[in-house]
């Protein structure tokens, strides 16, 4: 069991409203490619309620339920208590959700997405809890999922970017992969995700920094958000007492520029989601310059400005984009432990492409399948529009 803490003192549970009982709220996952889609559905079961437990699957039984995860159960534990709405993560939680977990955590019901979470043979993992009416429902985020992320990373090959001819196994594979049953494929390699100010508002803390906070600067892409980055965020937030950390993103053009292929995997505006549904990050400027200027400095007033021990790539016209906070003696190197890039998670989707293939057309087997029995037995079909990861 993992705390966050970021109620009341101490970790403990914060008091209800008007002295009622808090109302404890359960949701769990897989929680493999932690995107912002999971944090919104976590952001929307916290609103449910007053405190919100988060059970996060082990390697084994996502591996015999769903086929191979992409991140490790101790890397997705951590990211799952990296973000801001949750108050505590449990380790190892069961692939079935039961009555007898719930009052385990004295949890008053589970939240969930509108999409199907079946077991290896083909059964609803809510079943329970819905028939006991502890189950409520909440919106899955629209134009993100785990299988568009990873047919996004496959689409960094070489051969891809440099106009080459792809092989023909190659070329089968990425018209096949994740395709729905209609045939429609899901992913293009072009994120399908509309910002909208709502959105932003929803994440965003909405908090100046404080007399006393010492506010703290750090920039770069932040792509596919993951554990390497939460590392370096945590390092950061506890470089000072009272941090307030302000996360510069770039642009997606200039991200291209430095990382070359095709990346970012994700655009701008998705990255500003899950950037901002990091605890230890409390604003972010949306396509921050590359060179961290006086300018920048001095409007949001900022005593201290890190990097990781990334390769800083000079600037266009080969200036170091670090020169004025270095001249000002307010620049750090951070060490945040992990060696994880975007590169090495990218490098494992595609190392192991052919199990990832295999886990999502099982998955779709098993929803044709659930659907098929449902409609024998005339029970009110869910959108199919809103079925995914």
């Amino acid at each position: 069991m993992i705390r966050n803490g970021h109620g009341a003192a101490g970790g403990a549970e914060p008091p209800a409203p008007e002295g009622r009982r808090a109302v404890r709220v359960w949701c769990d996952g897989c929680y493999d490619m932690v995107h912002y889609g999971h944090s919104n559905q976590l952001r929307q079961a916290r609103a449910m309620g007053d405190y919100l437990i988060v059970g996060v699957h082990t390697d084994e039984e996502i591996s015999k339920h769903k086929g191979p995860p992409v991140f490790t159960q101790e890397e997705r534990y951590k990211m799952v208590q990296a973000i801001k709405w949750v108050d505590e993560v449990v380790p190892a939680a069961p692939y079935v959700t039961t009555l007898e977990t719930l009052d385990k955590y004295s949890c008053d019901f589970c939240v969930h997405g509108n999409d199907i979470t079946l077991t290896v043979d083909g059964r609803d993992t809510y079943e329970e809890v819905k028939q006991a009416g502890r189950y409520r429902e909440c919106r899955r985020t629209q134009g993100v999922s785990t299988t568009d992320l990873v047919g996004r990373m496959l689409l960094v090959t070489k051969a891809h970017h440099s106009g080459h001819e792809i092989s023909s196994e190659y070329r089968e594979y990425a018209d096949s992969f994740g395709k729905c049953p209609g045939g429609r494929n899901p992913w293009t390699g072009v994120s399908q995700f509309l910002q909208t100010s709502q959105k932003i508002i929803q994440f965003a803390s909405g908090k100046e920094p404080q007399p006393g906070e010492t506010v703290i600067y750090v920039a770069g892409a932040f792509d596919l958000f993951h554990i390497g980055h939460v590392d370096f965020l945590e390092k950061v937030h506890g470089l000072a007492e009272k941090p307030y950390v302000i996360a510069g993103l770039h642009f997606d053009q200039e991200v291209n520029h430095y990382k070359g292929k095709n990346y970012p995997i994700m655009n701008l505006h998705e990255r500003t989601l899950s950037v901002l549904a990091c605890r230890y990050v409390s604003e972010v400027v949306i396509g921050a310059p590359y060179a961290v200027t006086a300018e920048l400095l001095d409007h949001f007033k900022v005593d201290l400005v890190c990097h990781g021990k990334t390769e800083i790539v000079p600037d266009k016209d080969g200036s170091d984009p670090y020169q004025e906070p270095k001249r000002r003696g307010i620049f750090c190197q951070i060490d945040s432990g992990s060696d994880l890039t975007t590169d090495l998670i990218v490098q494992r989707i595609i190392k192991n492409r052919l199990e990832y293939e295999a886990r999502n057309q099982k998955k779709e087997a098993k929803e044709l399948a659930f659907l098929e029995a449902r409609r024998r037995q005339e029970v009110p079909r869910e959108r199919e529009s809103d079925w995914d990861f």
